[in-house]
């Protein structure tokens, strides 16, 4: 059984975690999200859920406005060819979320941790970050130095890459 929302909240408060949580109605994609803009402070993501050719799995969480190049990302996150999106049910076995509810908070569910997290140094080196905490009814915000010492606590050690260089920079 995957955890839950209280499950989620229990554990970030056995690691001394302090969150905040906005309750709203269902959001599936980042255009809908920021309808919440200037209700909830901090930075905002869009996350993920991939494969490569050989079954490698990564979870990228990326600043919402990060462009990401599918057709190179496997250059720089270490893949096997080229990485296409994982399946929804891989993704509610693996993290325990459906579809539009994608969310780094997820790993809690992926243990032994078989999948890679791959985070924004945009996000990693922000005050507050906001994340679905396993449901897209909600928004959690939770520190960035929190969120890695969650990530840690999980087994998961965040794989560092900058999406606003890559996207400037033709030769990534």
């Amino acid at each position: 059984m995957p955890a839950s929302q209280d499950e989620l909240f229990a554990f970030l408060e056995s690691l001394g975690i302090e969150t905040t949580t906005v309750t709203h109605p269902p959001l599936y994609t980042v255009e809908e999200s920021q309808a919440l803009r200037g209700a909830i402070d901090g930075l905002h993501s869009k996350n993920l859920f991939l494969k490569d050719k050989k079954g490698a799995l990564f979870l990228v969480v990326a600043e919402e406005n990060a462009a990401i190049d599918l057709k190179r990302l496997h250059e720089r996150i270490g893949a096997s060819g080229r990485v296409s999106f994982g399946s929804a049910e891989l993704m509610q076995s693996l993290l325990g979320v459906l579809p539009g509810s994608v969310t780094p908070f997820g790993v809690i569910n992926d243990q032994p941790a078989r999948l890679t997290v791959v985070l924004d140094e945009a996000l990693a080196t922000a005050g507050a970050v906001n994340f679905h905490p396993l449901v897209n009814t909600a928004t959690t915000t939770i520190a960035a130095a929190d969120l890695l010492a969650f990530l840690r606590a999980t087994g998961h050690e965040p794989l560092l890459l900058s999406f606003s260089q890559a996207a400037a920079s033709p030769d990534l």
